[in-house]
């Protein structure tokens, strides 16, 4: 049963001295060492450190923030590890999840994370109710200037280019083009039905 460590560092210039000694003094004997920001999923020496532990093995990280890239990504490495009977030990955190404190934290860790997402599902689905309750749908507003709707409204009478090819090159949806296809017809109807009734005075 091995103890190996993993270090990170953002930079090349950083230093992983600080690390490497904390690593050494919790029984490491092997260390792996990336230097990569933490949010880079690049991480080959992670990926080797990984691989080579083995079932009753220890993985040990100076501080949380060294092995996962934010909380669902470490507590996804964590509950690979102990799917695999690895142990994990956080110096820094006084974490071991070899022991019943350890693995109670990671679990409130975990519904935490659950926690969050689901906030964040029923934020987006409250902002997008709202919206529609104004009567606009989600997503970036999609505008055209007087001078593109112009041109793009000359665009579609042209049978030779399709509705999708306008859109691409305007930057817009065809739902987009075909409301302002749609408006512009009902604002020439209104406008003729105005010359008519100015015509019968």
């Amino acid at each position: 049963m091995a103890v190996i460590g993993y270090a990170r560092v953002s930079t090349a210039e950083q230093t992983l001295d600080l690390q490497r000694d904390a690593l050494h003094a919790s029984g490491a004997v092997n260390i792996y060492e990336d230097k990569a920001s933490g949010k880079s999923t690049d991480r080959q020496e992670l990926a080797q450190c990984l691989k080579a532990l083995r079932e009753g093995d220890t993985l040990v990280v100076w501080r949380l923030d060294r092995l996962g890239r934010n909380l669902q990504d470490l507590i996804r490495i964590v509950n690979e590890l102990e799917g695999r009977d690895i142990k994990f030990k956080s110096v820094k955190e006084c974490i071991d999840t070899g022991g019943p404190a350890g693995k109670l934290v990671f679990h409130l860790f975990g519904a935490l994370a659950e926690f969050e997402r689901e906030l964040v599902r029923e934020r987006t689905v409250a902002g997008l109710a709202a919206a529609r309750a104004r009567g606009r749908k989600g997503g970036r507003p999609q505008i055209l200037t007087e001078k593109e709707t112009r041109a793009a409204l000359a665009m579609m009478k042209n049978r030779d280019i399709s509705v999708a090819e306008i859109a691409q090159r305007f930057g817009v949806s065809r739902s987009t083009l075909y409301s302002l296809q749609t408006s512009h017809r009902q604002s020439v109807v209104s406008k003729l039905k105005g010359e008519t009734l100015g015509m019968s005075h």
